[in-house]
């Protein structure tokens, strides 16, 4: 069964959480047994490592990484959307830690039995985890535990701001040194964004913008694409030719950004009277991709095919259609039955020498 493009995602971005706890479980196991050796009151209150026993833990603790990734992602994310910094922090924080202390009621008796050989009703495994509670030990596990969930909610946010693909590229060192990629871009513009912001004010309209992107959002997951920009009311959203040309992802996501905003209708025209609509562009190019920035480092496209499929996004009004693709681009694209493409002409863009061809893509 192939997995969807949201499913995908979602599992590269849980992935990390297994591989930040690994490490950083691994080390600390490390530190903690060299700093023990064979000191007598370890023994009473530490879980001595042996082969089962590492096996146990590093398993048990990338499980644990894994798991926190998927309540990020599901659960808190969600919950803690919309409030600041230091709130999501630390509400985030005491949320785990009421969990990790019922998952080290679970798991410190099984490592217990397991070093002793024996039930896990065993008084003697009891004994160990009454010692182990209020020992140095526990408090070497919580702090453990602390730095370790301290570096997931960073990455969660890091990578949030950031977007997941910038930050495993910034790490990769991917477009350390630039490299030309053949892309598919699409300009998506907010029509009549002014009126809007003018009959809303300042702060309403933010709110607006941000429910707006939010909204748009799954439709962009869904066929395979990346947030380029964000330039206050247009959305810029790119694809690897291959990838958006795969199941005319980079059309389908037009389609699907439409449809989605009409489901939530009633609800903007409840919330702030006015409902978003968008016109939009979709041409294909080479880019040169890397990593510019002296105080701020970005992932940054250049190339004549950004400020060509702008232009070519600036005639939708002229036309009277709400997309604009370059001929180039349909003639890649597979439309079988579903789609309806017409030719509008071969409009002269501004700054441009060289004509080209355009069409508008309708569904059946």
């Amino acid at each position: 069964m192939k997995l969807s493009a949201i499913t995908k995602r979602n599992i590269f971005r849980i992935i990390p959480f297994g591989i930040i706890w690994l490490v950083c479980g691994a080390v600390f196991l490390w530190v903690e047994h060299a700093a023990m050796g064979d000191q007598a009151n370890a023994a009473e209150t530490a879980i001595q490592i042996d082969a089962d026993v590492l096996v146990f833990a590093l398993t048990g603790i990338t499980f644990i990484g894994l798991l926190v990734g998927f309540i990020e992602l599901v659960f808190l994310n969600r919950l803690f959307e919309k409030k600041s910094f230091t709130v999501k922090i630390a509400s985030k924080f005491l949320i785990y830690a009421i969990f990790f202390l019922v998952v080290i009621f679970i798991t410190f008796p099984i490592a217990a039995s397991l070093e002793l050989n024996t039930s896990l009703f065993d008084q003697r495994v009891w004994d160990k985890y009454k010692a182990f509670f209020f020992s140095i030990t526990n408090l070497s596990a919580g702090i453990q535990l602390s730095f370790q969930l301290l570096i997931s909610l960073l990455y969660t946010e890091i990578s949030e701001n950031l977007g997941q693909n910038v930050l495993l590229n910034f790490f990769t060192g991917k477009y350390h040194t630039p490299v030309a990629e053949t892309r598919i871009f699409m300009f998506a513009d907010m029509k009549s964004s002014t009126t809007i912001a003018e009959e809303l004010g300042h702060i309403k309209y933010f709110e607006f913008l941000r429910s707006y992107y939010f909204d748009l959002s799954d439709a962009i997951i869904k066929n395979s694409g990346e947030v380029y920009q964000y330039i206050g009311d247009e959305i810029v959203i790119s694809w690897k030719l291959k990838n958006g040309l795969e199941n005319n992802h980079c059309l389908r996501c037009f389609f699907d950004m439409k449809s989605d905003l009409i489901k939530r209708k009633d609800a903007y025209l409840e919330k702030y009277g006015v409902f978003p609509d968008f016109k939009a562009a979709l041409h294909f190019g080479e880019v040169t991709t890397g990593e510019i920035g002296a105080l701020k480092k970005e992932i940054f496209f250049t190339g004549d095919v950004l400020n060509t499929t702008a232009r070519i996004q600036g005639l939708c009004n002229e036309y009277g259609v709400n997309l604009l693709v370059s001929k180039n681009l349909t003639e890649q694209l597979d439309f079988r039955d579903k789609y309806s493409v017409q030719i509008l002409g071969k409009p002269r863009l501004k700054g441009k020498i060289d004509a080209l061809d355009l069409a508008t893509v309708t569904l059946n």
